[in-house]
């Protein structure tokens, strides 16, 4: 991954071929249809195919009160990108002095002098420079007057919609997790790393990994099934989210419980891939009602795990 600032100069073997701009969160079905139109236009110019994004998202800076947690970390997104096929993946900086260039300052000045792009591809909702003021259009007049190829991709949709990075993020909010996957094109995804907890669960029987430092967005509370990868290992998972009404706890926790496993894992790095919300959180009277109703939920996830 090649990161600079808005001035600095890029590995030249990322010079002169084909290039998409966009803060590609997820990296969605309509993202991938656009690498696809990428890819194909630099091989035909006979340059590299080249994804450019930013860190932090401009809205990060702008509307700092308003912005989300993203759908992937900067190191997920690029490696998601990369296969998708691109030859590699530029990250620009973005400060208050990038974001107050105007639209046509920003062509000439990443476009045309810093990036020597020959072809540029974008969505119809892609916009850029200062006030967004850049839109589809003013981009094909920039890339006429320059000797650019420039391509508009229609939209993606699922169920008579635009696939985007908000509609996934709405239905990750409302515990959605399968419609989110059928749009990303795979299970959604968390990464924290393993901490220690009350320690309630391996009394009941079934010993679970807190998990800590999670930089993405996190999914409605609920318990749900998924898969752990650990240690170079996919496992089946019960995540459960939110407090634990039964014991009282009203702060809101991240805890996965391997099937059919007992191994140390504090300290560890867990990602965790979301398949199916199994129910939400309910208050029990017992800790033994609680007990029972895990034995339930366990249950609903080897069904929806295949495991059954």
């Amino acid at each position: 991954m090649t990161l600079l600032s808005y001035s600095d100069e890029p590995d030249r073997r990322l010079l002169g071929g084909a290039i998409s701009i966009g803060n590609f969160d997820g990296v969605h079905r309509g993202h991938a249809e656009l690498l696809r139109r990428l890819c194909r236009l630099a091989t035909r110019l006979g340059g590299p195919a080249v994804a450019v994004t930013f860190d932090p998202p401009p809205a990060a800076i702008l509307r700092p009160e308003s912005q989300p947690p993203p759908l992937t970390t900067l190191g997920h997104r690029a490696e998601l990108l990369r296969g998708f096929g691109v030859d590699g993946v530029v990250v620009i900086r973005t400060t208050r002095d990038l974001l107050a260039e105007s639209a046509e300052n920003f062509f000439a000045s990443l476009v045309v002098d810093t990036l020597q792009a020959k072809g540029i591809v974008e969505g119809p909702n892609f916009f850029f420079g200062r006030g967004r003021a850049g839109d589809p259009p003013l981009l094909r007049r920039l890339c006429g007057e320059a000797g650019i190829e420039c391509q508009i991709v229609e939209p993606t949709t699922s169920d008579g919609a635009w696939i985007s990075s908000t509609r996934i993020r709405e239905a990750i909010l409302a515990g959605e997790v399968d419609s989110a996957a059928a749009m990303l094109s795979r299970p959604y995804r968390i990464s924290g790393v393993v901490t220690g907890g009350a320690g309630r669960g391996r009394l009941l029987g079934f010993p679970t990994a807190n998990l800590s430092d999670i930089q993405t967005l996190i999914p409605a509370a609920g318990v749900y099934a998924g898969w752990a990868a650990v240690d170079g290992e996919t496992l089946p998972a019960a995540i459960h989210i939110g407090p634990n009404p039964t014991f009282a706890e009203t702060l809101p926790k991240v805890e996965v419980h391997l099937l059919d496993q007992s191994r140390q894992l504090y300290g560890l790095n867990l990602d965790v891939d979301f398949v199916r919300r199994i129910r939400g959180i309910v208050k029990f009277d017992s800790a033994e009602g609680l007990k029972r109703q895990i034995e339930v939920d366990l249950g609903g996830v080897r069904e929806a795990l295949g495991r059954g």
